[in-house]
């Protein structure tokens, strides 16, 4: 299993954080360690996620939520 380093930046509403892990477990990815800082308007999240698949199946979905600015 990969283990995958993973920062997104998103609006910060209180439905964003719940859609994104929504996304990363219906792909098949683990949240191994989860770090959060917040502004007024923003999220900063920092993923250590694992998985058998590649990351990119992931990536291409997330793009798709409407409220993330960021993928890195």
């Amino acid at each position: 299993m990969e283990e995958y380093q993973l920062t997104i930046t998103a609006n910060k509403r209180p439905e964003t954080l719940e859609r994104i892990l929504r996304v990363i477990r219906h792909r098949g990815f683990e949240v191994k360690n989860l770090n959060v800082e917040s502004t007024d308007s923003i999220f900063n999240l920092n993923f250590t996620l694992a998985s058998k698949r590649q990351l990119s199946l992931l990536t291409h979905q997330l793009e798709k939520v409407f409220d993330i600015i960021e993928i890195n």
